[in-house]
Protein backbone atom coordinates (compact mmCIF):
# COMPACT_ATOMS: atom_id res chain seq x y z
CA UNK A 1 0.00 0.00 0.00
CA UNK A 2 1.28 3.43 -0.97
CA UNK A 3 1.02 6.30 1.34
CA UNK A 4 0.45 9.82 -0.34
CA UNK A 5 2.77 12.47 0.47
CA UNK A 6 1.74 15.04 2.59
CA UNK A 7 0.97 17.75 -0.58
CA UNK A 8 -0.92 18.06 -4.12
CA UNK A 9 0.82 18.96 -6.90
CA UNK A 10 -1.15 22.29 -7.82
CA UNK A 11 -1.68 22.68 -11.96
CA UNK A 12 1.54 23.52 -13.12
CA UNK A 13 3.88 22.44 -10.51
CA UNK A 14 7.13 20.31 -11.73
CA UNK A 15 8.87 17.90 -9.65
CA UNK A 16 12.05 16.51 -9.38
CA UNK A 17 12.50 13.29 -7.46
CA UNK A 18 16.47 12.28 -7.00
CA UNK A 19 17.77 9.19 -5.38
CA UNK A 20 20.20 6.47 -5.56
CA UNK A 21 19.22 3.00 -6.56
CA UNK A 22 16.09 0.96 -4.93
CA UNK A 23 15.60 4.21 -2.67
CA UNK A 24 12.27 4.48 -2.53
CA UNK A 25 12.54 7.18 -5.15
CA UNK A 26 9.98 5.51 -7.96
CA UNK A 27 7.44 5.01 -5.38
CA UNK A 28 7.20 8.59 -4.17
CA UNK A 29 7.60 9.68 -7.27
CA UNK A 30 4.26 7.12 -8.28
CA UNK A 31 2.72 8.38 -5.22
CA UNK A 32 2.63 12.27 -6.02
CA UNK A 33 1.06 11.50 -9.34
CA UNK A 34 -1.53 9.24 -8.06
CA UNK A 35 -2.91 12.62 -6.42
CA UNK A 36 -4.66 13.28 -9.91
CA UNK A 37 -7.20 10.98 -11.61
CA UNK A 38 -5.54 10.41 -15.07
CA UNK A 39 -2.22 9.80 -15.30
CA UNK A 40 0.48 9.21 -18.21
CA UNK A 41 3.45 7.45 -17.07
CA UNK A 42 6.63 7.86 -19.36
CA UNK A 43 8.48 4.84 -19.56
CA UNK A 44 12.30 5.43 -20.60
CA UNK A 45 13.39 2.09 -20.23
CA UNK A 46 14.06 -0.70 -23.35
CA UNK A 47 14.16 -4.02 -22.48
CA UNK A 48 17.40 -5.00 -24.59
CA UNK A 49 17.75 -8.56 -22.33
CA UNK A 50 15.28 -10.50 -19.91
CA UNK A 51 16.74 -8.63 -17.04
CA UNK A 52 15.30 -5.73 -18.34
CA UNK A 53 12.63 -7.29 -19.34
CA UNK A 54 11.68 -8.14 -16.24
CA UNK A 55 12.41 -5.03 -14.57
CA UNK A 56 10.11 -3.38 -16.90
CA UNK A 57 7.57 -6.11 -16.28
CA UNK A 58 7.74 -5.79 -12.46
CA UNK A 59 7.50 -1.47 -12.51
CA UNK A 60 4.38 -1.49 -14.48
CA UNK A 61 3.02 -4.37 -12.32
CA UNK A 62 3.71 -1.53 -9.41
CA UNK A 63 1.88 1.12 -10.83
CA UNK A 64 -1.45 -1.05 -11.05
CA UNK A 65 -4.78 0.24 -12.92
CA UNK A 66 -5.25 3.93 -13.73
CA UNK A 67 -1.70 4.60 -15.68
CA UNK A 68 -1.62 5.31 -19.10
CA UNK A 69 1.68 3.77 -20.01
CA UNK A 70 3.79 5.47 -22.91
CA UNK A 71 7.40 4.79 -24.11
CA UNK A 72 9.53 7.38 -25.08
CA UNK A 73 13.52 5.85 -24.75
CA UNK A 74 14.68 9.07 -26.17
CA UNK A 75 11.96 11.75 -27.84
CA UNK A 76 10.63 12.89 -23.97
CA UNK A 77 10.25 16.28 -25.37
CA UNK A 78 7.73 15.52 -27.94
CA UNK A 79 6.47 12.85 -25.73
CA UNK A 80 5.35 15.88 -23.35
CA UNK A 81 3.71 17.93 -25.96
CA UNK A 82 1.42 15.14 -26.76
CA UNK A 83 -0.24 14.15 -23.91
CA UNK A 84 -0.52 18.13 -23.42
CA UNK A 85 -2.09 18.71 -26.63
CA UNK A 86 -4.18 15.42 -26.23
CA UNK A 87 -6.17 16.35 -23.38
CA UNK A 88 -6.19 12.77 -21.48
CA UNK A 89 -3.67 13.22 -18.41
CA UNK A 90 -3.87 15.40 -15.89
CA UNK A 91 0.03 14.66 -14.62
CA UNK A 92 2.61 13.23 -16.64
CA UNK A 93 5.51 10.64 -14.26
CA UNK A 94 8.42 10.27 -15.89
CA UNK A 95 10.79 6.96 -14.83
CA UNK A 96 13.56 8.25 -15.49
CA UNK A 97 16.12 10.21 -16.67
CA UNK A 98 18.68 8.48 -15.93
CA UNK A 99 18.19 6.07 -18.39
CA UNK A 100 16.85 8.71 -20.34
CA UNK A 101 20.31 9.97 -20.43
CA UNK A 102 22.31 6.67 -21.00
CA UNK A 103 19.96 6.39 -23.97
CA UNK A 104 20.91 9.52 -25.57
CA UNK A 105 24.72 8.92 -24.81
CA UNK A 106 24.67 5.44 -26.10
CA UNK A 107 22.96 6.87 -29.38
CA UNK A 108 25.68 9.46 -29.31
CA UNK A 109 23.33 12.19 -29.57
CA UNK A 110 23.88 15.71 -28.85
CA UNK A 111 23.71 15.80 -24.97
CA UNK A 112 22.93 19.89 -24.80
CA UNK A 113 20.77 19.52 -27.63
CA UNK A 114 18.03 17.12 -26.39
CA UNK A 115 18.89 18.30 -22.64
CA UNK A 116 17.47 21.85 -24.16
CA UNK A 117 14.53 20.34 -25.77
CA UNK A 118 13.67 18.14 -22.70
CA UNK A 119 13.64 21.43 -20.38
CA UNK A 120 11.72 23.74 -22.77
CA UNK A 121 9.17 20.99 -22.78
CA UNK A 122 8.69 21.15 -18.92
CA UNK A 123 8.51 24.21 -18.66
CA UNK A 124 6.05 24.61 -21.63
CA UNK A 125 4.17 21.96 -19.98
CA UNK A 126 0.37 23.19 -18.59
CA UNK A 127 0.47 19.67 -16.82
CA UNK A 128 2.21 19.15 -13.75
CA UNK A 129 5.03 16.48 -14.62
CA UNK A 130 6.83 14.34 -11.75
CA UNK A 131 10.37 13.13 -13.37
CA UNK A 132 12.57 10.79 -11.27
CA UNK A 133 16.06 10.63 -11.24
CA UNK A 134 19.29 8.86 -10.16
CA UNK A 135 21.81 10.50 -7.95
CA UNK A 136 25.08 9.11 -8.89
CA UNK A 137 27.33 11.45 -7.56
CA UNK A 138 27.67 10.05 -3.78
CA UNK A 139 29.75 6.87 -4.76
CA UNK A 140 33.43 6.53 -5.64
CA UNK A 141 34.99 7.91 -8.73
CA UNK A 142 34.78 5.27 -11.76
CA UNK A 143 37.49 3.78 -12.68
CA UNK A 144 36.87 4.17 -16.29
CA UNK A 145 36.42 7.03 -18.86
CA UNK A 146 32.89 6.31 -20.16
CA UNK A 147 31.93 5.85 -16.89
CA UNK A 148 33.22 8.98 -15.17
CA UNK A 149 31.08 10.92 -18.21
CA UNK A 150 28.28 9.72 -17.79
CA UNK A 151 28.31 10.47 -14.17
CA UNK A 152 29.20 14.31 -14.89
CA UNK A 153 26.50 14.18 -17.56
CA UNK A 154 24.07 13.34 -15.16
CA UNK A 155 24.96 15.43 -12.18
CA UNK A 156 24.98 18.36 -14.91
CA UNK A 157 21.65 17.16 -15.72
CA UNK A 158 20.03 16.81 -12.49
CA UNK A 159 21.44 20.45 -11.89
CA UNK A 160 19.62 21.94 -14.56
CA UNK A 161 16.42 20.10 -14.21
CA UNK A 162 16.32 21.18 -10.58
CA UNK A 163 16.60 24.60 -11.94
CA UNK A 164 13.80 24.27 -13.41
CA UNK A 165 11.40 22.20 -11.17
CA UNK A 166 9.25 23.96 -8.51
CA UNK A 167 10.14 21.36 -5.84
CA UNK A 168 12.91 18.70 -5.85
CA UNK A 169 13.01 15.90 -3.08
CA UNK A 170 15.46 13.62 -2.19
CA UNK A 171 15.30 9.73 -1.41
CA UNK A 172 16.93 7.82 0.89
CA UNK A 173 15.92 4.84 2.33
CA UNK A 174 12.13 5.07 1.55
CA UNK A 175 12.33 8.69 3.41
CA UNK A 176 11.66 11.52 1.62
CA UNK A 177 13.73 14.76 2.20
CA UNK A 178 12.44 18.29 0.44
CA UNK A 179 15.48 20.07 -1.16
CA UNK A 180 13.10 22.86 -2.97
CA UNK A 181 10.01 23.75 -2.32
CA UNK A 182 7.49 26.42 -3.33
CA UNK A 183 7.74 29.51 -1.23
CA UNK A 184 3.94 28.90 -0.15
CA UNK A 185 4.98 25.58 1.80
CA UNK A 186 8.40 26.80 3.26
CA UNK A 187 6.19 29.45 4.96
CA UNK A 188 7.02 32.53 3.09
Amino acid sequence: MRHAPSHRATRTEHTLVLGGARSGKTRHALALAEAFPRRTYLATAEAFDDEMAERIAAHKAERGEGWVTLEAPLALDEAIAAINSDGTSDVIAIDCLTIWLSNAMHREADIDAVTERLLAAVSRSRLPIVMVSNEVGLSIVPENALARRFRDAQGRLNQRVAAVADRVTFVAAGLPLSLKAPAETRGG
